[in-house]
């Protein structure tokens, strides 16, 4: 015991080390020596992105340190002396047993009378209290002395600590360094194409399922029969077409021909949308092109289909300033590798748009898009053949028939037939049924020309007002004798603001035509004008309403064209306006009237004419038959829609039809 007081004694009292202020004075006097040193030259981004580095794990190197570290006075619970008390009491020789803890800095004391123990908090250096024990043991041995560490938990946390930060800080470095490098990958690919590719275009699409354009799927055909005996045409030194723009409305199916022609085909296939091209920087549509035709050139022959082209292929030069300089540059660059100093031999480009009158002129001559092929709103039999594609998975009752759907749907696109059958299977199943109806059919169409019905009026001075308003339309459909038939009025309100409509079985063959006559017009414009004079007829001109402000616009817009256009005016045959659908700012600031003012005051005047006097014609026809129009209001109040044979039958009870009034034509 006591060889180990002395060497204990003689250790604390060797060369002391620095306290931690003093080793904090010291490293703020190193500090500013450093700091007085010369500049540091700039340093790289790599340099100064590891500097930071080291300095956020100096910082949480020292933060965990200061948090973790025992303080050097330990806050102690229970009994306890100070430490000249415990000295004293040393010297007095009323101290049986010192147990020295020194990782939490106390020493457990018992004494010789009692059985409590006592907690003596003691500094970083305390030499006199192995000196007292040391000097009573000497005299005699009473007290026992003892050195009894705890464990030392901050040692394990400030390392785990330590290691998790530095995890941290390796981490961020590799997302930094992985984000650069993918930036780097996207700025070497940027001008890659875009476009899908697939080695056998299993598009699932054959020309069994396109329907009702038999015209274009007959000059596609050909395309087809190439790609698969080309020996057949270069035989005769014939040469295929080197691209197919398919031109149409939409919905009309021209990206469906194009997915069945690839599959028709069995050729590698690509595809890509014209926007894809575009890019905001100058420069990487061109690059996109070239490297779509690099591919397609490997794996020829082959198709290369791209939708909307319209995007890209815009007349150039057509907006102030010289237009978007990236959109020409690809155009251009399209344009080149369609038929420039090198072939493409055998790669087919098929295109589709629904605005050929924006694209550029270059693009539509013969070696480029050497055939246009329209794809028009389907026929009769064209609707027959897509609604009997669309009818395969659907569950339609026995009594529904195919061909008068098809009747009744004249200017309705494949995409509107398709869509029609999906409203009413979706009703079908709303309202529990196993089978699709000729209810649920009406209401589909109903649902996709006018809006979704709502709930209907309760009865009020609005629901007879509206009431007249159908019925004025109604009664003039069935009375004149160039109108349309009457298919259906009703008073339930729809979606949109419609409180109600009348609505007509156009005819077949003149909507296909185009071919209107004057005739038709004129009652075309009387019947829209009906719902106005019924107002005016039976309210007064102080009830009228703004109901009929859609119909006013319909019949300027219809008088003027006949004016203007059709030359079915006092005026004669003369075009005065063409039907101008450029959408540059160019082209329009440019733009003048064809004609005088003193000319423009004579359309006014015979739009104006015409108008007046299809509404005059519509007021003494419905004050003729007033009677007639009260008693078909009053029913149709009580029942909400009438159908349009229904119709017919009750006004031929008092008016003498013709026979063809009153069938309809679907």
């Amino acid at each position: 015991m006591k060889g180990f007081l002395k060497q204990w004694i003689e250790g604390q009292r060797g060369v002391s080390q620095p306290s931690s202020l003093n080793r904090q004075s010291m490293t703020k006097q190193g500090n500013r020596a450093n700091s007085t040193g010369p500049v540091a030259k700039k340093t790289s981004l790599p340099a100064k992105l590891a500097s930071t580095l080291g300095a956020m794990l100096a910082s949480g190197i020292l933060t965990q340190g200061v948090l973790l570290t025992t303080p050097a006075i330990a806050q102690t619970e229970g009994t306890s002396l100070s430490y000249s008390e415990l000295l004293r009491k040393i010297d007095a020789g009323e101290v049986q047993r010192v147990a020295v803890d020194p990782a939490q800095g106390v020493a457990r004391v018992k004494l010789l009378q009692g059985d409590q123990e006592y907690t003596v908090p003691l500094f970083d250096r305390h030499p006199e209290l192995f000196e007292r024990i040391s000097a009573q043991n000497q005299a005699a041995e009473t007290i026992q002395l003892d050195v009894q560490p705890t464990s030392d938990p901050s040692a394990a946390f400030g390392m785990a600590a330590n290691l998790l930060l530095i995890l941290l800080l390796i981490g961020g470095l590799m997302m930094i360094v992985k984000r650069s490098a993918q930036a780097g990958n996207q700025a070497m690919s940027f001008g890659k194409s875009k476009a899908r590719f697939q080695m056998e275009a299993k598009t699932g699409v054959m020309f069994d399922d396109v329907a009702g354009i038999e015209e274009a799927k007959e000059e596609l055909q050909e395309v087809v029969t190439f790609l698969k005996k080309p020996e057949r045409f270069t035989a005769i030194g014939a040469k295929i077409p080197k691209g197919v723009l398919l031109i149409g409305p939409p919905g009309t199916g021209k990206t469906l021909l194009a997915k069945a022609i690839a599959g028709e085909a069995g050729v590698p296939f690509f595809s890509i949308s014209g926007s894809e091209f575009v890019e905001m920087f100058v420069g990487v549509g061109a690059s996109r092109v070239r490297d779509l035709f690099k591919k397609a050139k490997e794996n020829s022959p082959c198709i290369v289909f791209i939708d909307e082209i319209d995007a890209v292929g815009r007349q150039r030069g057509a907006g102030i300033g010289g237009g978007n300089d990236e959109r020409e540059q690809t155009l251009n660059q399209l344009l080149t590798e369609m038929d420039g100093f090198e072939g493409n031999s055998g790669i087919i480009i098929i295109a589709a748009t629904n605005r050929p009158d924006v694209l550029d002129q270059a693009l539509l001559r013969p070696g480029r898009f050497d055939r246009q092929v329209t794809v028009d709103l389907p026929s009769y039999n064209g609707r027959l053949g897509i609604l009997q594609v669309h009818a395969r998975n659907k569950k339609l009752a026995p009594e529904v028939s195919i061909e008068a759907i098809a009747r009744r749907t004249p200017g309705f696109s494949g995409a509107d037939l398709a869509n029609l059958l999906n409203e009413a299977a979706i009703l079908t199943a709303r309202r529990r049924k196993e089978e699709i109806g000729h209810l649920e059919i009406d209401d589909a169409i109903d649902r996709i020309t006018i809006g979704m019905q709502l709930t209907p009026l309760l009865d009020s001075k609005k629901k007879r007002l509206i009431a007249y308003h159908e019925v004025g339309h109604a009664l003039l459909m069935t009375l004149l004798e160039n109108s349309d038939p009457l298919n259906k009025v009703t008073i339930i309100p729809r979606s949109g603001g419609i409180g109600g409509f009348a609505q007509q079985s156009f005819n077949e063959e003149m909507i296909d035509s185009g071919l209107y006559t004057r005739a038709w017009l004129i009652d075309r414009i009387t019947i829209t004008l009906g719902g106005r004079a019924a107002e005016q007829e039976v309210f007064g001109e102080t009830e009228v309403t703004i109901g009929a402000s859609n119909d006013i616009r319909v019949v300027a817009d219809l008088a003027r064209e006949m004016v203007t256009r059709y030359g079915m005016s006092a005026l004669g045959p003369l075009a005065l306006e063409t039907q101008n659908a450029e959408v540059f700012l160019g082209r329009d600031l440019g733009s003048k009237a064809d004609y005088s003012e003193e000319v423009a005051s004579k359309v006014d005047r015979q739009v104006r004419e015409i108008a007046f006097d299809c509404y005059e014609k519509a007021r003494v026809i419905l004050r003729q038959h007033r009677q007639l129009l009260d008693c078909l209001v009053d029913m149709l109040l009580e029942q909400e829609t009438i159908e349009g044979e229904d119709f017919r039958q009750l006004v031929s009870q008092s008016v003498d039809l013709p026979e063809k009034q009153l069938v309809s034509n679907g």
